[in-house]
C-alpha cells in the first residue's frame, strides 16, 4: 500500500523520540512499550486506510439488460409485451408494468421500461390494444383508446393479464409490483387500482383523471399523480372531482403539479408530435426530471 505522508512522518518522529528517551534513561521497558505502541498505531492506520480504499473502490452494480418480447393472453386476444430486466443480478426484484400513451406500445414506453430495469426493477411494457397494434394518428388513437373509456371491465382484464404475466418470471418479487402509465396509460393504471388490482402503488404521468368511482373496499394501492399545470386535456373540474373521490374514502395518494407543463410533458417527442397534429402537447425537461424523481421516491416508500 502506498505510504500516507500524513501518517508516517509523525510516527517516525515519535519513534526516534522514544529511542532517544530510552538511551538517555536506560529504561529498556519503556523502549519496548513505546515500540509496541508505535507498531500498533502504524498497523491500525494501515487497516483504516485499507478499509477506506476498499470502500472507495466499490464499483456500481453491473448492468446487463435482458430484453424479450413476451406473448400472453386476455381471453381470446393475444397481447405482445416487452419485458426487460438486469440479468447481471440473480436476485428477485419488484416488478413494474408500463402502460403506454394512446399511440400504443411504441419505442417510448420501451425506453421507460429500460430505465426502470437500470434502476433495479423488472419491467413489462404492456400491450393494451392486442397483437402489438399501434395507432399512429390521433384519429386512430382516439378510436382505439375510446373502447377502454367506455368499458371499465376491459381495463381490468387487460391490466390483470399483464399483472399475471410479469408474475411468471422468476426474477419478479410477486409481492412487490407497481404500475405506471402515460396519458391514456395513466388513466388505465388509476382505474385498475380503483377496481381492486393488488398493486403496491400506481403512478400516473399526465393521465386522464376520469373513470370509475373509488371504493374503499377495493382500492388498496397507494397513488402518485404527476400532473401538468398547463394540461388542457384535464379540466379543473375533473381534477377536483378526482381528489374529492379519493378523499372521501381516505385513499393514500399524492397529487403533484408541475407548473407550466402541458399534456405529454415527459415524452421528448411530444413537441414534434404536437406540431404535426396541432395538439396542445409539448415536452418539458424540468417536469420530466422532477416527476421521475418523484416516482423514484414513491417507489422507495411503497417497496
Amino acid at each position: 500500500m502506498p505510504e500516507n505522508p500524513d501518517i508516517y512522518p509523525s510516527n517516525e518522529h515519535a519513534f526516534k523520540t522514544a529511542i532517544y528517551t530510552t538511551h538517555m534513561k536506560g529504561n529498556t521497558l519503556l523502549f519496548a512499550c513505546l515500540l509496541a505502541a508505535m507498531t500498533g498505531a502504524v498497523a491500525c492506520n494501515s487497516q483504516t486506510a485499507s478499509k477506506e480504499t476498499a470502500a472507495d473502490s466499490t464499483a456500481a452494480p453491473e448492468i446487463k439488460l435482458k430484453e424479450a418480447t413476451v406473448t400472453y393472453q386476455d381471453d381470446t386476444t393475444t397481447l405482445i409485451g416487452y419485458l426487460v430486466y438486469n440479468e447481471a443480478s440473480d436476485r428477485q426484484r419488484p416488478g413494474v408494468l408500463v402502460v403506454p400513451e394512446w399511440w400504443g406500445l411504441n419505442d417510448y414506453p420501451r425506453s421507460r421500461a429500460r430505465q426502470l430495469a437500470e434502476l433495479g426493477y423488472i419491467a413489462l411494457a404492456v400491450d393494451m390494444y392486442g397483437n402489438g397494434k399501434l395507432a399512429p394518428t390521433p384519429d386512430e388513437a382516439g378510436k382505439a383508446a375510446g373502447v377502454f373509456y367506455t368499458n371499465a371491465g376491459l381495463i381490468k382484464s387487460r391490466m390483470a393479464a399483464a399483472l399475471a404475466e410479469i408474475k411468471t418470471f422468476p426474477q419478479t418479487d410477486t409481492n412487490r409490483i407497481a404500475a405506471i402509465g402515460y396519458c391514456f396509460g395513466g388513466a388505465m393504471v388509476l382505474n385498475a387500482a380503483k377496481m381492486g388490482l393488488p398493486f403496491k402503488g400506481v403512478v400516473s404521468f399526465h393521465g386522464s383523471l376520469a373513470g370509475v368511482t373509488p371504493n374503499k373496499d377495493l382500492l388498496t394501492s397507494k397513488i402518485l399523480v404527476c400532473h401538468g399545470g398547463a394540461d388542457k386535456f384535464v379540466s379543473a373540474g375533473e381534477e377536483a372531482q378526482f381528489k374529492k373521490g379519493l378523499d372521501s374514502i381516505g385513499a393514500d395518494y399524492t397529487f403533484k403539479t408541475y407548473p407550466g407543463a402541458t399534456h405529454a410533458f415527459t415524452n421528448p417527442d411530444a413537441t414534434k408530435t404536437g406540431q404535426q397534429f396541432n395538439l396542445p402537447i409539448a415536452y418539458n425537461a424540468a417536469a420530466d426530471s422532477a416527476s421521475w424523481q418523484d416516482m423514484k421516491a414513491f417507489f422507495a416508500r411503497i417497496f
